[in-house]
């Protein structure tokens, strides 16, 4: 039997956005995601470089529509289906940049994965 590849499996998975990340969406529909800067190293910049206590990561369409579909439920897979109905050939190809978008959103901490078939991994 032939085994699936990394992004293949990756897209089976379930981000589930960091409970600890405040966020807000913008009037324009825009989201920001507001995170504190924590941490003794963060603790000296913020003294002797005066180092914001809070950074804002501003998304933009595209990043804030799939922020939006994030809910705990949808596998990766399934979110690509609304990005593609809404953004077209933009978004192409898709799943290896939405991968890539939902890899640096959990390398950052705003969101972790978990595993379709067992959600407890």
């Amino acid at each position: 039997m032939k085994s699936k590849s990394n992004s293949e499996n990756y897209v089976e998975k379930i981000p589930v956005r960091n409970e600890e990340i405040n966020w807000s969406v913008e009037d324009d529909g825009l989201v920001t995601l507001h995170m504190e800067n924590k941490g003794i190293a963060n603790k000296i910049a913020q003294k002797l470089l005066k180092k914001p206590k809070i950074s804002h990561i501003h998304l933009d369409e595209m990043g804030s529509f799939i922020w939006l579909q994030i809910d705990g439920e949808k596998t990766i897979f399934d979110i690509g289906k609304p990005v593609e109905e809404h953004f077209g050939e933009k978004t192409l190809p898709l799943y290896e940049r939405l991968s890539m978008f939902i890899r640096t959103l959990e390398t950052n901490g705003f969101v972790y994965c978990k595993n379709a078939e067992n959600p407890s991994d």
